[in-house]
Formats: structure tokens, sequence, C-alpha cells
């Protein structure tokens, strides 16, 4: 019924190339020069001949447009595709000028904010992690905490800020992506923050700012398992819930650019408090600070005790992996929920693929038989193939290579294409 695959992925290089490997639609209107580009990056290394095919494009383009691209220092010659027969030299191939330009990618979390830098081919050189406490900060804070945390990465990759052509931001919380403002973050103190002129005007760079599910289904977009595919979802468990969607074959944010907050649907009028301040969102029953709230009980702990949400999940998975049944029934009440989440993301969106997330997808309890087989009841699928699910056991990191494809995006778009940052 289900293709269910449990992975607890390697955050190393791909063997090549970064970004859709799927051709785009009839509607890009994206420059053919900066297609062309986006298809070597993808293959990794792609001969004339490839681009020609892959793009419908008459050989004299091709020769012409990656002429013009080498000429700019985006692209290069090399040797390296393996010869047809066992004579002759091996085709000329293309790639791109990894040193051409650096980003960082950024994930702000509760309790550790990661980075990486990445080059301009899409791999990265170095990462670094910042502990931090997990209270909401001001505006100010944060940004403290940023610049401490871009100063660990750029260390680790020998590079100064003069190096980076731009730095993309995950974050939880409502975010425009559009106009770098944050109206709610659970991370803030504060609402409807400029989060993008605050940062141009601290550290002169341009920011790519999203929501961190986003940037997580980036991530796959550009990295991992969605690179093959034109439709699929990604929903997050971890301090928060959240949902990346991709439809065909691009991220959607919807009309104004702060959809897909899965999180923040209701499936009971009046029911658990949620941090946004509401009720009866699904956040309230799947997130850590949800089943922290009822493990406190089940574990006999004194609710006011400052343990993290995350000690105390670890110690309520112990309990109900020994056979505690309040323990247990927590897990099992919050997999019911998701069962609920999940098949309504099936019935509004039919994704071809739905994967499971986050930190939290460590507790099995979640992602059960009788889970999935929940969110199948809970969905029509008469006549029609059940969604896949699988699981990525991703770590901290991926996020922020997610938020490496915001900045590596808005970069190509101004130095290929047409676009500004």
């Amino acid at each position: 019924m289900y293709d269910e695959v449990a992975a607890e992925h390697d955050e190393s290089e791909p063997a090549s190339g970064c970004g859709p490997l799927l051709p785009s639609d009839s509607s890009d209107t994206k420059p053919l020069r900066q297609q062309i580009f986006e298809h070597v990056r993808a293959a990794g290394r792609a001969a004339r001949a490839d681009v020609t095919r892959a793009l419908g494009i008459s050989p004299g383009s091709a020769t012409t447009l990656t002429a013009d691209l080498i000429s700019a220092g985006l692209l290069r010659e090399v040797e390296g595709l393996p010869r047809e027969t066992g004579r002759g030299r091996p085709p000329v191939a293309l790639e791109v000028v990894p040193e051409g330009h650096h980003v960082i990618g950024i994930k702000l979390s509760d309790e550790i904010h990661s980075a990486t830098l990445t080059d301009f081919s899409g791999r990265m050189l170095a990462d670094a992690t910042l502990p931090t406490p997990p209270t909401p900060k001001t505006l100010n804070h944060l940004l403290e905490e940023i610049d401490a945390l871009m100063d660990l990465v750029l260390k680790g990759a020998g590079k100064s800020l003069a190096d980076i052509s731009a730095v993309g931001i995950g974050m939880s919380g409502i975010v425009d992506h559009e106009t770098g403002m944050v109206p709610w973050s659970p991370l803030l103190t504060e609402r409807d923050v400029d989060m993008g002129k605050a940062f141009v005007a601290r550290f002169g760079l341009p920011l790519l700012i999203d929501n961190d599910a986003n940037v997580l289904t980036l991530a796959e977009l550009w990295f991992g398992a969605g690179r093959a595919m034109s439709d699929f979802a990604v929903v997050t468990i971890e301090h928060g819930v959240g949902m990346g969607l991709v439809l065909e074959n691009r991220l959607f944010r919807g009309a104004r650019g702060m959809g897909l907050e899965l999180g923040h649907t209701k499936v009971q009028l009046d029911g658990a408090l949620c941090r946004c301040g509401q009720r009866g969102c699904l956040e309230a029953y799947l997130a850590d600070y949800a089943l922290a709230r009822e493990a406190a009980t089940a574990l006999h702990r004194n609710p006011r005790n400052l343990q993290s949400p995350a000690t105390m999940l670890e110690a309520l998975f112990a309990q109900a992996k020994s056979g505690n049944e309040a323990a247990r029934t927590i897990f099992r009440r919050a997999g019911r929920y998701l069962s609920v989440g999940l098949s309504n993301v099936v019935q509004l969106f039919d994704p071809e693929l739905i994967i499971l997330s986050g930190e939290r997808m460590q507790y099995d309890y979640l992602y059960a038989e009788e889970v999935l087989a929940e969110m199948h009841k809970l969905t029509l699928n008469d006549g029609r193939v059940p969604c896949r699910v699988e699981i990525h056991a991703w770590g901290d990191l991926v996020w922020a290579r997610g938020a490496t494809a915001l900045a590596l995006a808005a970069v190509t778009d101004a130095t290929v294409g047409d676009a500004r940052i």
C-alpha cells in the first residue's frame, strides 16, 4: 500500500550536480543562456550535444551561448565524459566554475543554529553550528547570533564576508519570501519584523529568507529525492510542524508567499493551545512542546521544571519503548493527528510523494503502519494509486543547505539571467 523508506541520510556531497533535473515547463521565462547554465549545473558535467537535446535548441545556439558563458567565467570546458569507443580523445564537457560565487545558507532554530558555505556549483565547503538558548529573542539579539554563526562558517572555509554573494535563511513562523518581512516567528519576541532590511543594514549582503519547511523542501528539490520529481510534499515535525510543496517542478508558496502552514491548520475547535496563540492547531498536538507538555504528566515530572522539551521527549520515548502505556498513548495520539494532517495534504494536492522529515521522525510511533493505514482510510483512494510516503531522517545541516539553494537561485538570476538582488 505504501512505499515507506526509513533512511538515515548521508549529508556528504552528491555524486554530481545540484538543482532540479527535470526540464522547465513551457511557461518558463528564463533566458536561454540561464537555462543552459542551470542544465549544466544540474548535470554536474554536460557535453554541448547533451544541452541541445535536453533544451531542444540548435547546435549553433548552444555553441554561441556556451561560449558567452565561458567568456563570462561562469562555465568552463573539461575533459571527463566517458568515451563511447575505446579510441580517441574524451569528449569535452562543460561544468560550472565553482569559484565564481559563494553563498551561505542558515537554519535558525530554537536550540541550535546551523550554517553551510557553498560554491557556485552547489558544493559545500564548510559548515558550522551555534547553540542558542531556547527562548524568543529580539531582532538585534538574533542578528548577533547570525553574525557569530557566519564568522564560524567563514573561518571554516577560509573565506571572508567580502567573498559572499548572498545569504539564505530559513526560520520557523510566517515568513514573506518576497519582502523579507516576518509577520510572526516563535524565535522572535516582536511581530512584523523587517528581517531583510535589518540584515542588509548590518551585513551589506543580499538576504533571501523563507519558512524553514520551504528551505527543507528546496534541499530535497536541489540535492535530494525530489530532483527528478515534478510534484511532491515535505512535512516536517520538529519544534513545530511545517510543510513545503513542489508543483510542476517549482516550490509553491501561495499567492502572498506565506502558504502551506500545515501546522496551523485546525484539527479541533477550541482545542489545545498552540504557540501561535490560537487553539486547535495541528502543531499543538504534534510539536516538541506539545508532546513535552503531556510528557510531564506521564513521567510524573514537575511541569515547572526547566528541562528542555528534547530531553523530556527522549525520556518519554524511552518509557514508551520499555512498555509504559501512558507514554505509548501520547505517541499514538500524536500519530493519529499526524494521519489527519497527511490525509488532508493528499486530499488537497494529490502529491506523488510525501516526505516525512525532521528530528522527531526518530520516533517510529509517528510513522508506524497504523498511522499510514489511518491516513489511507481518511482519503478518497478509489481508483487511484495511493500516495507514497518516505521517511528522511536528515540532520540539521540539510536545512541550511536548502537555504543555500535560495541564495544560489537568486545569484544565478542576477548573474546569468536578468534579475537583480
